[in-house]
Parts: C-alpha cells; structure tokens; sequence
C-alpha cells in the first residue's frame, strides 16, 4: 500500500498544478522519506516547480495544501520552508490495510524479461566468485517475478572457448589420457575439482614455454569441428564440469530453464547467418592492414568515427587501430564477442533460427532444465517450452566484461534493432576477494604484506581460491557447530537442516547486502554472525516473532488470516495516534515497504536495497519486542494488536528473506 499511496498522491499533486498552471511544463513530483516519522512519512521538494510555473517554491506548496482536497490514506499536509510539503499518512488507514495483507491491481508490462547469469566457463569448479554472480541474477529472478513479471533463466554455457581448451590440453599433453580415460574420471563424485588443480597445472606449463600456447590453438580449431577428436574430448569434460555446476548452485536452491551452449551456436550456423547480417549492414568490416590484418573487425563502442572528426566521406569507413575490436581472427576463428552478437540476436528473434532441446538435469521439485543440442541428437525432443524471443534481456556479467557487453549492443543497433538495444541490461557487478583471515582459514599461506592488505584476490589460473562446495560445507560446518550446542536435543538430520538453512542464509545475504559496485572482502565470522547485518540476524527475528505465536499457542498464519485481517481502522488508531506511538508506527510503515522497496530494486538492477529493508525490519522489530511485553500485556484490546503488528512484520519479513532466497529455520 506504501507504494500505491505514494504514486496517487503524486497523480493526484500533477492533476492539480496542470489544472491550475494550464499549458505549463511540469517536472516530476519527486517524493522522499523524511529521516525520522515525527517529520512526517513523505516528504515533497518543491523548488523544481518555482521555475516553469514562475511562483515561488511555498506560495505553491501553500497553493497544494490548501486546495488540493482529500486523498484516502493521507491525514495532513504541511507546508515547511522553504518549500517542502510534509506529508503524513493515516496511519490506522495503513495499518488496516497492512493487516489484511491488500495488494493494489498494478498494470503488469507485456512480455517475457530473459535473465541470463552463472554462465560459469565449464573448466573447473565453481567458485567464490561465480557465487556472487549466481546469487544476484537468482535474487533479480526472483524479485521480477514477486513482481509479476514472467521470466526465463539462462545460463550460458561457452563449452568451445580458451578455458575448456585449456583442460583439454592438460589431460591430452600433459597427462597424456586416452578418451576413455576421461570419461572414467568424469563420473568421480568431484571431477571439477580434478580439473581446477589441472587448469592450474596447465597455465604453469604455458609460462614454462611459450611454445606450448600453439598447442591451445591447435586445440581451439580441434573444438570447433564436431566431427573431431577433440571436440569430443571437450564435449566429455565440458558436460561432466557443467552437471557438477548445476548441482553446486541446486544446494543454495538456484534453477535454470534452459542451458544455451556455444558449441551450437556453431554447428548450426548462428554464427554464419549473423555474420552475414553483419557484413551486409555494414557493422564488420574486412582489414586488410596493420596489426588486425586479415581479421573481420567493428568499431569499438563508445568510439567516434573518423568521419565525424574530419568531416571526410573516404574517410567515413576506415577505424584506427586503437578503436578496432576484432569479431573474427585472422585464423578464422571467431571471437567470444562475435558468438555472443549472434545468441542475443537469439534471444531476441532476430536471427531466424532456433536450437533444439533436450532435458539435461531434473530439480528435486522436478522441474526440468533444458540444454541446447543438434537435430541429429536422437533426445532432442519436439515439445519442449519456447526460449527466446524476448522483450527484455538483463545479463548478469562483471564489471570487466563492459567493453564486451557494449560491442553486443552497438552491433544490435548497427542491425537497425534500436528497440532489443534499448531493452539489454548488463547487470554489472565488481570481484570477490577473500579477507586475510579467511584466506588464513581455507589453509592459504600469507605472506607479511598479505596480512596486511584488506583483501586477497583469487585466481583461478593459479587455483587460488575458494571453491564453491568448499565454502558451503565449511559455513554449514560452523553453523552446525553453534546448532549442536544450543539444541542437542534435536536429531543430527534436525539439526543438520537447520545448519543448511542458516550457512545459506548467511551466504546469499553477505552476497547481496554490498552494492553491486562494492568489491567484497568475504569473511566466514562476519557473514555468520548472529549480529548485525547478517542473514542469521534477519532469520533469527523471524524465529522470534514465531516463539511468541508458538508461546500463545496460536498458529501465526490463521492469526493473520482469521483476526489481524478483520481490524478495521479505527480498531487500530487507538494505538497508533499521538507521539508515543511513533515507535510502533514506524515499524509498521518499514512493513508497508516492501513492494515498494521491490519496485526500486528492479529499476534500479540493486539487490542491496532489499538486504537493507530485511535488516532495518529485523532491527525495528528486536526493539519493539524488547519493549513491549505481548502475552503478559492485560489490556486484551492492546495485546491483540501487538500481536497483529508481529504477525505482519513476520509476514513482510518471510517474504523479503523469499525473494532473497533464504529460508527460516524453525529455531536458532
């Protein structure tokens, strides 16, 4: 309701300026949220109308108060210099329609929104890093379709490029494996493991002689021919590398519904039939000098062309070499950039072309997840659920993929395909790093000056790291550990799925309360903490607010449903009238908040709002429930509306963990 009274107060405010300032061009009514409630709930800035509407900024904020007529669910308006209009809510209006859990119709926009994310390079496993990235586009999946919004999840998988090259190197040059001998290993229970310490072995082995970098380029032309040895070698490892993937991710409850591989983007052609797009609208270009000779190139994004600097039509078609970005090498390969053109021309039915499917992996809750194939694959399968052909695509890739991420939309609107361009998000985020003690922790040696830094990066390369199956058992390990010694009177299975539920908790939480823009110094104490602002922290308020339902012998839900839902109004205003109750009250308006807080966390791709809102709910709540004694309170009336306000900021507060992906534990 927070969010629907706020856009009719702001309909309702541009009604009355354009009727009493006809003809005027009116900015948009920006609403803030006062530091304290005392100041009011909303808080509206008028200075940006002073200027079209050439009245000062609280001769029209008198004007708004004083004519503007009742509004449901505002009580007041104040005009404060020198030119806000404070705005304060019916609270007993609110509250009733908070407790009876009312959602406003909200025109949901047409469409399917495509979030592609993991995309983890099928080498090695999994780690720290591709957590950060799995838990931000599983938690903007998940807040999308909270918002109503139908949703694809894709992970892309890049099972012919420079990393699947490399492993295949190491198992057929430096450990010199038969096929068959590959395929025996890759049903060990962690294969991936085994090729984390190989792709290490092999980047050794490259830096002991150059020479042997043009056995992975070898290697790569061997990958691209389907009907080659090679190709199945990669193809063998690839697949037992992505199958490991899919259950690391499945352990912290995160899906896929379709898994697109780059090898098909080859074999049937999407490649040859975007190429040719390309060329024939001008966006590649043939090189015929300089270092990229013989390479098929496009203008780098964000670069100006020479025309536009010198005015000269010969000069218009010619790209210096700086502001080259090369599609297709001189050997005929063609680059990550280029493949990754055509899949999104794809996943926006440009391409006229399609994949075929076939099942690959089966959730526990027996949704399937399917995977690209070739006609000629006997379990390809005909009815299968429409990919592609999207309205909106958000692709959840780090910061250092930007210039690539830039080259995919320039080439769309040099297609003449403004529109798909203009609806292609890169949902960018920065690195996880380690601090100094979790590195101490995973068994790393330091030196001096490590101990002194604030962070230690990982690399791959250099199977320095932490894997993503390593750092799940070890914070389940030490949940586990603090579970045994509170409730040993649990079952071990008890208490193990209580441990699973906190460590992930902990997990998804530390990964999302940091701006996407925030380079992460992961800690094992500091996410784990029953403290702060922490995923235990928020689940345990939860589990609180549970206690005292289960103390009263009432089951919380048929509370909600049964009675907090019948309040009427002016059952509530006793409660939440006058200066006294604003401690409450503001607990209550911080519950009204979170479709709102939703709404803000898609516009702007930033998960850590809603980290944010969990902890100030859990926060204001702990307060309220040190306050405020609930079943010894003798007034029935009183005691039946504090129940009412834990019933409903647990309800908030399950849901926002939800969309976050993190479950509550029935004790702590």
């Amino acid at each position: 309701m927070y969010r629907h009274l706020e856009q009719r107060l702001a309909q309702r405010i541009v009604e009355f300026l354009s009727s009493r300032y006809a003809g005027a061009t009116l900015p948009k009514v920006v609403i803030e949220q006062p530091p304290k409630v005392e100041l009011g709930d909303f808080a509206i800035p008028v200075f940006p109308f002073a200027k079209p509407l050439r009245t000062a900024p609280l001769k029209i904020a008198e004007a708004i108060r004083a004519e503007l007529g009742s509004i449901e669910g505002i009580a007041e308006l104040q005009v404060a210099p020198p030119g806000y209009l404070n705005v304060r809510i019916d609270r007993s209006w609110m509250a009733a329609a908070l407790a009876s859990d009312q959602k406003p119709m909200v025109e949901i926009p047409a469409g399917k929104i495509l979030v592609e994310h993991t995309s983890i390079n099928p080498n090695k496993a999994a780690h720290i890093g591709h957590l950060r990235n799995a838990i931000l586009g599983d938690t903007f999946v998940r807040l999308l379709r909270d918002a109503g919004r139908e949703v694809d999840i894709q992970n892309y998988i890049d099972n012919t490029g420079v990393q699947v090259a490399d492993v295949v190197v190491g198992f057929t040059q430096i450990e010199k494996k038969s096929r068959a001998e590959i395929a025996a290993l890759t049903s060990q229970p962690r294969f991936d493991y085994y090729c984390w310490d190989l792709y290490a072995r092999v980047s050794q082995w490259y830096a002991h002689d150059k020479q042997n970098l043009q056995v992975r380029a070898q290697t790569l032309r061997g990958i691209e021919d389907a009907s080659s040895e090679t190709s199945a070698i990669a193809e063998l490892i690839s697949t037992a590398v992505l199958r490991r993937h899919l259950e690391t991710m499945d352990r912290l409850d995160i899906e896929y519904d379709f898994l697109p591989r780059e090898s098909e983007i080859l074999h049937l052609h999407f490649w040859d039939a975007a190429f040719t797009k390309l060329k024939e609208a001008g966006v590649l270009t043939y090189e015929n000098e300089g270092k990229n000779k013989g390479c098929w190139i496009m203008r780098r994004a964000g670069t100006a062309s020479t025309a536009e600097d010198t005015g000269s039509v010969e000069d218009s078609e010619k790209i210096s070499e700086d502001d080259q970005k090369v599609i297709v090498r001189s050997n005929g390969t063609v680059g990550y950039v280029g493949k990754d053109i055509a899949y999104h021309m794809w996943k926006f039915g440009l391409l006229g072309r399609d994949f075929s499917y076939r099942k690959f992996y089966l959730y526990p809750n027996q949704h399937d997840c399917w995977i690209s194939t070739t006609p000629d694959d006997k379990a390809a399968e005909r009815n299968h659920p429409h990919f592609g052909d999207v309205a909106e695509i958000y692709n959840v890739i780090d910061a250092r993929q930007s210039e690539a991420q830039n080259t995919v939309i320039e080439a769309l609107r040099g297609l003449g395909h403004d529109e798909a361009a203009d609806h292609y998000t890169h949902f960018s985020y920065e690195m996880v790093a380690l601090t100094p003690r979790c590195a101490a922790e995973l068994g790393y040696t330091l030196s001096e000056e490590d101990k002194t830094r604030s962070y230690i990066e990982v690399s791959g390369r250099k199977g320095f790291g932490v894997k993503a199956d390593d750092l799940l058992d070890q914070l389940i390990a030490s949940a586990k550990s603090e579970v045994d010694s509170r409730h040993p009177q649990l079952t071990d299975a008890e208490r193990l799925s209580i441990a699973t539920q906190i460590a992930i908790g902990a997990l998804r939480y530390f990964m999302l309360k940091f701006t996407k823009q925030s380079v992460i110094a992961f800690d094992f104490k500091e996410a784990l903490s029953f403290e702060g602002e922490t995923g235990p922290y928020a689940q345990y308020a939860v589990v609180r607010a549970a206690s005292i339902f289960k103390k009263a012998a009432i089951d919380p839900d048929t509370f909600c449903s049964d009675v907090a839902s019948k309040f009427l109004a002016t059952d509530l205003a006793p409660f939440l009238t006058g200066e006294a109750a604003n401690e409450i009250w503001e607990l209550w308006l911080a519950a009204s908040k979170t479709s709102y807080i939703i709404d803000q966390c898609i516009a702007t791709t930033e998960p850590a709002y809603l980290a944010k809102h969990a902890f100030q709910l859990a926060q204001l709540f702990n307060t309220f429930y040190h306050r405020h004694p609930i079943l010894s309170e003798t007034d029935e009336k009183r005691k039946q509306f504090l129940l009412a306000t834990v019933a409903v900021v647990r309800r908030e507060l399950i849901r926002t963990l939800a969309v976050m992906g993190i479950t509550v534990p029935p004790v702590m």
